[in-house]
Formats: structure tokens, sequence, C-alpha cells
């Protein structure tokens, strides 16, 4: 009888709720304004690679695409600028934004791989990207274009815009060109490779877990 009164009391049991191994999601929204642009960035970094980007610059929302597919974040980067001046600020200030939204959404970077590292081709052009979210920012930049403009867009903006995400994602970046000889091939190949790169750095670790990706417990 006391055996079957066990056998009621745990059939009767509520059951226990649940337990989830899904991450919480590493989503950020930064806007900046100033007196040249405003700009509005939202990311997910666990998503599927959806983009919508409208800086007023057409191949930079194109290099936005890249960003996001290859990378596998969804993005939504909105600017307005002055543009009749010239492509310079809002470039810039995307890539400042940009940076900030990806410093926000890893946070104190637990569990994260840290590194990545992809080599993309594109027909001739070869580039290969180094990164690490070591929290010490570090540009080198070894892009020879051989244009001053693609289609209306300056190419000396190539840098300034991947020294801006660095500076504010506080990011160590490595991008060489092994080859290439067109300049649209060069500067979208340097895309997809930081694309690339970044998913590496930013996925989840499981056997980390929770844990700063560092000897001295802090980046």
């Amino acid at each position: 009888m006391n055996d079957q009164l066990g056998i009621m009391e745990i059939i009767d049991r509520p059951p226990l709720p649940p337990t989830s191994s899904v991450q919480p999601a590493r989503a950020a929204l930064v806007k900046r304004t100033t007196l040249e642009t405003d700009v509005n960035v939202s990311l997910n970094l666990d998503g599927l690679g959806t983009c919508k980007a409208s800086t007023g610059i057409p191949f930079l929302d194109h290099m936005l695409h890249q960003i996001a597919s290859h990378g596998l974040i969804d993005l939504d980067v909105q600017a307005i600028g002055d543009l009749a001046i010239d492509d310079h600020h809002t470039n810039e200030d995307v890539g400042i934004t940009l940076g900030q939204a990806l410093a926000k959404a890893v946070g104190d970077r637990s569990g994260i791989s840290r590194f990545g590292h992809f080599i993309a081709p594109l027909d001739e052009a070869l580039i290969e990207v180094v990164l690490d979210f070591s929290g010490r920012p570090h540009l080198s930049y070894n892009l020879e274009i051989p244009t001053q403009r693609i289609g209306t867009y300056d190419t000396e903006l190539v840098r300034e815009f991947f020294s801006a995400v660095v500076n504010h994602t506080h990011m160590t970046l490595h991008i060489r060109q092994l080859q290439g000889g067109n300049s649209h091939h060069i500067v979208e190949a340097a895309f997809k490779a930081f694309a690339r790169a970044l998913r590496m750095a930013v996925e989840i670790d499981p056997r980390r877990a929770s844990r700063i990706p560092s000897s001295k417990g802090v980046l």
C-alpha cells in the first residue's frame, strides 16, 4: 500500500519546467547622431543573414549585404548623411556605429571563439582576413586597389570603414591581399572574408561555456 501511495505521489507531481539550451539573443541597437550624419544600426549575431541597408551610398550598401549574408548576421543599417559634400562622413559613421553594435552584442565576450580566419576568392582576387576580439584595436591593411573609384565609391573609404569598425569594436584585424587586379573583386572579397572570419570569432565555443576566452580572465 505504501508502495502504491509512493507511485501515486510521483504520478500526480507536476512536471518540472523544461530546461533550455538556447543562448540568449546576442543583439544590439545603436544610434549615432552628429551634425554630419544620423545612423541607426541594429543587428543579431545569431541571425540568418537578412539585411536592410540604406546609407545613400550604393556600393557601401552592397558591402553591408556581404557582411550580413556571409556572417549570418541579421543587420539593419539606416543612415542619412551630408552626401552633398562627399561620402566620407557617412561611410565612417556607419563603420563607427556598426563597430559599437558589434561590441555591445558580444558583451564581455564570454563564451565566444574569439579568433577568426578566412581566405575568400573572387575570380582572380584572393583576400585573407584574420581577426581577434582582443579588446585592443589594431588594423593592418594591405589592399592594393588599382582604381580610385568603384562606381561612385571612393576606394580610399574601404580602409576608413574598417578602421572605424576596429576602433569601436576593439578588435585586432589583419586584411591581406594575396592576389587581385580588379578593384570590385578585391574589395568584395575583403568584405566576404571579413564576414566569415567575424562569424567564426563570435560563434559560441561549447567547451568554453560562459568563460571569457583569455588566460587573463578579461578582454
